[in-house]
């Protein structure tokens, strides 16, 4: 343990006199690394499980797989939301094996234990064989996620039962969530269900990745030239465009800019045509008559790129985009992917071009997320040489006072937030 300490302790330099930030590249190949993180970060922190517009209906539930745990993530019989291991109390098995699906209760099946989906058990299988005793203090019911909170509808769990609440730790990031809350009159909603895919790389460098507003211009150029010959500007400078980027603590992190690309919440561009204008107009108004004019101006014409540390990004670009990923081996993650909408652009043109800008960039077959993709497992693959060239270098802007838009501050903020939560069980 002491050596494991050591390494993460060495895993990030800081040379202040020389501005540089570097992270040991060993750091994304080692499974020991993995193995701490699992105890020290996803064990430890909020993690996002789902949004409160996926459990619309009672009895309606979806299965996932949380900080490497099965869950149930459920509306019960009465209308609360719960989140429960999928795991059966008697032997093991799931206990719920569908991915999503409406049921007021669920049956193992190795056993045939049955459960409501309050988590009562209903029914154990030959009940008279057990002592009298045997169920006292809910023993046999499905046991809840210790930590279960919402905010602004995004429903996140947390195995330690010590932590602080969601809001104190989400702490900065409150604002951001709320800016894109506040832009839906009648709330935001999951659209389409999820979308899943893999990277064969180490799930830090999605987190990374997320933030950074380089790499556009250099890795999504075909994009770049599209939105230039299609929205009457362009992606200034590949990306860059007034704005900032911001360290919102606890490990969480903001780039928020001037949006060069159409916005349904409210930036029109002349390939959506004059009728799309009039009608993005009136949102514009709608949003000004109701927050100000400052705030509309950031509503609809900025972007926002937010990472909540350690494993969710809320993309508000051309459209709102969730994104959660869970590391599998060192090498491999998962990633799940929602978009959202206002609920009143239900069976509207504003939705059509909310879902076309998601298809177009940010979902898997887009222009984006395969090259984000193959990016990211190149990296992983140049990794093997990770003992003759040890370090990334996360250097750029560092030192200055205020975060640039190209900075690469959020991923120092990002590793900083994780070097503290690694070191945290050696203190």
């Amino acid at each position: 343990m002491e050596d494991l300490a050591a390494r993460i302790a060495a895993s990030v330099e800081i040379d202040e006199p020389r501005r540089r930030f570097r992270v040991a590249r060993a750091c994304y190949v080692d499974p020991a690394i993995l193995e701490a993180e699992r105890a020290r970060v996803f064990s430890t922190c909020w993690l996002y499980v789902g949004h409160d517009s996926e459990l619309v209906a009672a009895d309606q539930f979806h299965t996932r797989r949380v900080g490497g745990r099965p869950v149930i993530f459920l509306r019960d019989h009465a209308g609360t939301v719960r989140c429960f291991l999928n795991v059966c109390p008697h032997r093991g098995a799931q206990v719920c094996r569908h991915r999503s699906g409406r049921a007021r209760s669920f049956g193992c099946l190795y056993h045939g234990w049955t459960f409501e989906n309050t988590g009562r058990n209903l029914a154990v299988t030959e009940r008279e064989t057990y002592p009298a005793s045997y169920d006292e203090g809910g023993a046999t019911d499905l046991v809840p996620v210790p930590r279960l909170e919402q905010y602004r509808g995004f429903w996140f769990l947390n195995y330690d039962r010590a932590a602080p609440d969601l809001a104190a730790y989400l702490g900065g990031a409150c604002a951001y969530i709320d800016l894109i809350a506040d832009t839906a009159e009648s709330g935001m909603e999951v659209v389409g269900g999820v979308q899943e895919y893999s990277i064969r790389a180490n799930w830090k460098l999605l987190a990374e990745n997320s933030t950074d507003i380089v790499h556009v211009a250099t890795l999504h150029a075909t994009y770049v030239d599209l939105v230039a010959n299609t929205s009457g500007g362009a992606l200034r400078g590949g990306g860059k465009s007034p704005g900032r980027s911001i360290d919102l603590g606890n490990g969480h992190a903001v780039v928020e800019r001037e949006a060069g690309h159409g916005r349904p919440i409210a930036q029109w561009i002349p390939l959506w045509g004059e009728a799309a204008k009039q009608q993005i107009d009136a949102i514009y108004a709608r949003l000004v008559a109701r927050h100000g004019p400052e705030r509309a101006f950031r509503m609809a014409k900025c972007s926002r790129n937010l990472l909540v540390f350690p494993n969710l990004v809320i993309n508000d670009i051309m459209s709102v985009t969730v994104r959660s990923f869970e590391p599998v081996m060192p090498d491999y993650m998962e990633v799940s992917v929602w978009t959202m909408a206002p609920r009143e652009e239900r069976n509207t043109p504003a939705l059509e071009r909310r879902l076309g800008n998601f298809l177009e960039f940010l979902g898997p077959g887009g222009f984006a997320t395969p090259d984000d993709i193959e990016a990211l497992e190149s990296c992983q693959r140049a990794y093997a040489a990770w003992r003759e060239a040890p370090w990334n270098d996360l250097s750029k802007g560092y030192g200055t006072p205020h975060g640039d838009t190209m900075d690469e501050l959020p991923q120092r903020a990002f590793w900083l937030a994780w070097r503290d939560r690694m070191l945290a069980a050696e203190r």
